[in-house]
């Protein structure tokens, strides 16, 4: 029942905000429709539409806020005006998509977009967003308030034509931190948070129901359906690390690359080409190969110079010169990282990836010392203790 009222909830929240406006009182509204469901049901069984039920309830308790509203500021003559004839059905159109484009208003900073984003269209407490974000639940609880205060009065609709596309790529890009903070934390005891990367495969999911034709977002899913499918062997039973190389590939779940890969593969077919799908092909070539040593790496590094043209930055960069190293040698991967060292200081993966590409290349002692560097600078103390073992 608990994953239905998760299913539900963006859709009743988008139905309230389209009639009522006020996304603040009519997630308020929400969240007692949901909390009287978890009762009511259990006890009187599931009722025969359980989204008109939580609109209806949802719409009573919104329409009782407005009465009090209206009564303390003596307008009772308009209360009459305010109860629909029926309770608000949900908008022919898209409110789901509505809904997310709405968290990611460009109004709003990212790290806010995603607070909002889990909140309203994920359905997670503000405590659970803490614990996913290893925030503060007051942290949490400060960025929605403040992110709803800055969309205020902003339209329950799509944006228009011009924006579309910006505003979709806001939501995409959303998505894509939210898998990406669940599938690696960037800080903490634990290397992956499986309910961050889970809700991100179950919005995407969402987002591709609305969106079949959007090549992107299919490739987003695949992106993240073709890297989660690693997850059960990316780490042992003390939680350490274990690399890509070292992974037991008979443990990666065979349906999330099967599905990946023919997601990728149809989206790639279409036109125009765009980040997410060059990433996940790279993501399928590794999960289709049957070893390290028989991946098409000089496939990956074409893709990478894909990439790079598509969507550079550091994180390409540093992928790109692996891949360079396992064409074309440690050396040649050595040479290309001392050319961008000066874009890339500060990032202990700067440090991660030298180490490897001396280790490849036999210089112990300055893999060692670049290990250690790599541990020092990390926040994420699988990752930490990983490159420690490295360097002894």
């Amino acid at each position: 029942m608990n994953e239905l009222l998760r299913e539900l909830a963006p859709q009743v929240l988008g139905a309230l905000v389209r009639r009522y406006g006020d996304f603040d009182a009519c997630e308020d509204a929400v969240q007692e429709a949901l909390l009287a469901a978890s009762v009511q049901w259990p006890e009187e069984g599931l009722p025969d539409h359980p989204k008109g039920w939580l609109i209806t309830v949802a719409s009573r308790r919104r329409i009782e806020v407005l009465r009090s509203e209206s009564a303390r500021r003596r307008r009772e003559e308009n209360a009459a005006a305010l109860e629909p004839p029926e309770p608000p059905r949900a908008h022919s159109g898209d409110d789901g998509l509505t809904l997310l484009m709405l968290c990611c208003h460009p109004a709003l900073t990212t790290t806010s977009q995603v607070a909002l984003t889990l909140r309203a269209v994920g359905g997670l407490t503000t405590a659970e967003i803490g614990r996913a974000l290893l925030v503060p639940e007051s942290t949490v609880a400060q960025r929605i308030s403040r992110a709803k205060q800055r969309i205020k009065g902003a339209a329950f609709v799509l944006p228009p034509e011009g924006e579309y596309g910006e505003r979709l790529a806001a939501v995409r890009h959303v998505l894509y931190l939210i898998f990406n903070e669940g599938h690696t934390a960037s800080s903490g005891e634990h290397l992956q948070r499986v309910e961050l990367s889970g809700e991100a495969i179950r919005l995407t999911r969402q987002l591709r129901a609305l969106l079949p034709g959007d090549t992107e977002v299919a490739g987003l899913l695949a992106l993240m359906l073709l890297t989660d499918a690693r997850r059960p062997a990316r780490d042992g039973p003390d939680g350490e690390l274990i690399p890509l190389a070292e992974q037991d590939r008979t443990r990666w779940r065979a349906d999330h690359v099967a599905e990946g890969v023919a997601l990728v593969t149809e989206a790639l077919a279409g036109a125009p080409i765009g980040p997410y799908q060059v990433q996940a092909a790279i993501a399928a070539l590794h999960d289709e190969a049957p070893s390290t040593d028989a991946t098409d790496w000089p496939q990956i590094l074409t893709l990478y110079d894909l990439l790079a043209t598509l969507a550079p930055g550091p994180m390409v960069t540093l992928n790109r010169i692996v891949a360079l190293a396992m064409v074309h040698g440690p050396r040649a991967g050595l040479d290309r990282l001392a050319e961008v060292e000066a874009e890339l200081s500060g990032h202990h993966r700067l440090h991660a990836v030298r180490a490897h590409l001396l280790d490849l290349a036999g210089e112990r002692e300055a893999a060692r010392e670049e290990y250690r560097l790599a541990a020092q600078r990390t926040l994420s103390l699988p990752e930490r203790r990983y490159l420690e073992s490295r360097a002894r």
